[in-house]
């Protein structure tokens, strides 16, 4: 999926974009890793933290994960909701970048934390 500046609406109020979809089965099962560039996250005063960047990954999989998978019949083992505060290439190291990760199991429409 193309890069989109497309704003998505979250708790935190936060800009969140989605950065792409990846279709990963090199766990051994399939997981959806969907990756947001989130700039106002990190753990100095004045930026987004943990705490409340996990309540708008819980929002991003139950709004935009769920629909996703229903709209192109997908089966994942997980899905993984990721935010950046700058792009990153799949599996590139970037020690200056903040990422959060979170893992979920879909069951019936919701997301079940998994944890990483």
């Amino acid at each position: 999926m193309a890069e989109t500046e497309t704003l998505l609406p979250v708790p935190s109020g936060q800009p969140v974009h989605l950065s792409d979809v990846l279709l990963d089965d090199n766990p051994g099962e399939l997981w959806i890793r969907f990756r947001f560039i989130a700039p106002k996250i990190g753990s100095t005063v004045g930026r987004i933290g943990y705490d409340v960047a996990s309540a708008d990954m819980e929002h991003l999989c139950k709004t935009l994960a769920v629909a996703y998978v229903a709209k192109y019949e997908l089966d994942p083992a997980r899905v993984v909701i990721s935010l950046s505060d700058r792009p990153i290439e799949f599996g590139r190291s970037s020690p200056d970048a903040t990422q959060f990760f979170e893992a979920y199991r879909l069951d019936q429409s919701q997301c079940i934390w998994e944890g990483l």
